[in-house]
């Protein structure tokens, strides 16, 4: 599962002249010898220039009412934007999902909790429940996530708070939290192959 994505992501990467990995999928290749006979350039990147290339809006969270699309340069805004703005979410949509088997990720501030929300689908059959539970539980502090499977869409709809993932501060911006949120991501789908 992950290491086709990541094999098929190499190998097109390679035909372009380069190979970009970030911190966690290189060391995932690196154990798995994924990098073994690649004939081009491998650069390790930060996450900062991760999601340049997604798409990025802004709704309204009562209404659903979209706000505006934004362009990577949104991404340098702290955090804070939406503990300022309690009535906006945002949704991204972005290819690196795509290698963790997540359709997109939103993010908002709890105006309750004041917590910072992810919320996303994850595409994952419904027989891995108790992996992707048991990986949730030994990663989020206090148990915060919410976890139902969607029969008709075949789909995990996944809920919790990004202050509980180790790395969080409160002064992140929104890029940063997003490359937190994929780290997450990436490990959980690492960790649901180890089971298989």
């Amino acid at each position: 599962m992950l290491k086709k994505q990541v094999e098929d992501y190499i190998s097109k990467a390679s035909a372009s002249g380069a190979v970009e990995l970030h911190p966690e999928e290189k060391a995932y290749a690196e154990r798995l010898g994924l990098l073994q006979g690649v004939q081009v350039p491998i650069k390790e990147s930060s996450g900062e220039h991760r999601f340049e290339k997604a798409y990025i809006e802004r709704g309204n969270k009562e209404t659903e009412e979209f706000l505006g699309e934004e362009s990577s340069e949104f991404l340098k805004q702290p955090i804070s934007y939406f503990k300022e703005r309690k009535n906006e979410f945002m949704y991204m949509e972005s290819e690196w999902f795509e290698m963790v088997r997540v359709d997109a990720v939103s993010f908002e501030n709890d105006d309750v909790f004041g917590a910072y929300d992810v919320m996303l689908g994850l595409k994952l059959q419904k027989k891995f429940e108790p992996v992707i539970k048991s990986y949730l539980k030994e990663n989020l502090q206090d148990d915060g996530y919410d976890l139902m499977f969607d029969g008709n869409e075949g789909i995990w709809s996944l809920n919790f708070a990004l202050n509980g993932l180790g790395g969080y501060k409160e002064d992140l911006t929104v890029g940063e939290a997003y490359g937190l949120i994929y780290s997450f991501l990436f490990e959980l789908a690492e960790w649901v192959e180890s089971k298989q």
